[in-house]
């Protein structure tokens, strides 16, 4: 995520520049009896397997996913109508029980109402209540099951836990002409489809999204066709809830190439964000920037969305952005926000406990791209990097103890990114990059955490640096 707060521009004089709702009246669908079981017959599910994870409970916002459920796939056929300002959805998603289910419990909006929900092809009841989605459903350990929820509604954002500045509401937005964008870390896709809506379950997609004439639909994944007026996308790696993205407009579509002509994608609405054209364009040389640092780009296709927001989102090969005031800030935004695909996309926090795992290695990037743009020294750049920190410790805390109500402040940015510098003077060029590219590439498609990532960094460097990462994380100061 975007930190439109982080100086991006450091000139020689070091100048600082500035991701529980009452019970009403339950939602239900459905007319079958309670404890519909499971059937072994069905689909051959190991054509999802990619999308198989280890569920964990999400210790800073525990009300939301269900680590009971691994969902393997998620099929969205949308429709969206402008002038009703409805979303008509059916959501089919394949799923594993991670743990014995006398329930499904998914997270859902109560925005939308209900028409009708099968597993494994029988009808189910099913009830909203709150920011749950509750399936009548008896599910052994580790069984299969379709499930199939058809809703339609007007979307309804969530608050963002957070004081940051560039803060706006999580989810799906509905804009005064009709539009669609979302951004919606740390929650927030539960808002437009039924979600296990937690880091930790990582799943495929293939999304769907008809729209009216003159309109087009973007998502996350590549564009597998255009039918007619139905935009279809699919996300052949697995996907973490929180990035994903979908938007609708009068767009217009620039194809590129990247490097080893990867194709590239940028949507934009002419007139609006026109700004931003140069510095989409310059996707090819910011990717190749990353790949001579962090190995080749994870995925087969990247692109960014221009969108009506304050803030700029990792969203998985399809990059959500906002238009900021400053050109430089653009620059560095996207070189940041492309190299989350790296740190946070191909490789995902377990729990938002890690959070600093996205953001340092991204912010770290930053400050690597635009200190040799700028022709800032690494050590002029440490001297203001720890001044930053210093202050952050004090005000939001250190980055490895991130607080619910202050999701994504500064303090999971520069500090662990100052921490990775630590570590990089220890090792050299050569060792620390080969540890960066290891790190994405063989952890690839997984969610990891502090425990993994000390001991992956152990194990590669032949030295223990535990006590350096864990008093970077967790010290109340600035360490030495």
């Amino acid at each position: 995520m975007r930190r439109s707060w982080l100086p991006v521009v450091l000139s020689t004089a070091l100048l600082t520049a500035a991701c529980t709702e009452s019970n009403p009246k339950p939602q239900t669908a459905g007319g079958a009896a309670a404890g519909v079981s499971a059937s072994p017959a069905g689909p051959d599910y190991s054509v999802w397997a990619a999308g198989r994870s280890t569920p964990v409970a999400d210790p800073m916002y525990p009300t939301y996913g269900n680590p009971g459920v691994d969902v393997l796939h998620y099929g969205l056929d949308l429709a969206w109508q402008p002038q009703t300002k409805t979303l008509t959805g059916t959501a089919t998603l394949r799923l594993r029980a991670a743990a014995e289910l006398s329930e499904v419990k998914l997270d859902f909006s109560k925005a939308y109402t209900l028409d009708g929900i099968t597993l494994n092809g029988a009808a189910a009841t099913g009830a909203v209540t709150g920011t749950k989605l509750t399936v009548a459903a008896a599910v052994a350990k580790d069984a299969f099951a379709t499930l199939v929820v058809k809703y339609h509604g007007t979307p309804t954002t969530v608050p963002m836990p957070s004081h940051r500045t560039d803060v706006e509401p999580l989810g799906l937005t509905v804009t005064g002409g009709g539009e669609l964008w979302t951004m919606q870390e740390p929650y927030g896709a539960s808002t437009w489809y039924p979600v296990n809506d937690q880091p930790s379950d990582k799943a495929l997609y293939d999304i769907a999204v008809t729209v009216p004439d003159g309109w087009s639909a973007i998502a996350n994944g590549a564009l597998k066709s255009q039918d007619g007026n139905t935009f279809t996308y699919t996300s052949a790696e697995p996907v973490a809830s929180y990035l994903t993205t979908l938007a609708v407009g009068q767009y217009k579509k620039e194809t590129a190439s990247g490097p080893y002509g990867i194709p590239l994608t940028y949507w934009y609405r002419p007139g609006r964000d026109d700004k931003a054209l140069p510095y989409l364009r310059k996707s090819p040389q910011y990717l190749a920037w990353l790949e001579q640092r962090f190995g080749p780009y994870p995925f087969g296709s990247a692109g960014v969305l221009m969108v009506s927001s304050a803030a700029g989102m990792e969203t998985q090969q399809m990059i959500t952005m906002g238009l900021p005031t400053l050109k430089s800030s653009l620059d560095a935004d996207l070189l940041h926000e492309y190299a989350h695909q790296w740190f946070g996309d191909a490789v995902t926090p377990t729990t938002w406990n890690d959070l600093w795992l996205n953001e340092g290695w991204a912010s770290y990037a930053q400050h690597l791209y635009t200190n040799e743009r700028d022709k800032v020294t690494m050590q002029q750049w440490e001297v203001w990097a720890r001044g930053v920190d210093a202050q952050l410790r004090k005000t939001v805390g250190p980055p490895g103890k991130p607080r619910a109500d202050s999701f994504a402040e500064s303090n999971v940015y520069i500090c662990p990114a100052l921490m990775l510098h630590q570590i990089h003077k220890q090792l050299g060029d050569a060792a620390f990059f080969s540890l960066a590219t290891d790190w994405a590439h063989k952890n690839r498609g997984t969610a990891q955490d502090r425990t993994s990532f000390i001991a992956f960094v152990n194990q590669h460097t032949g030295k223990d640096f535990t006590s350096l990462i864990n008093t970077w994380l967790d010290s109340p100061t600035t360490p030495r």
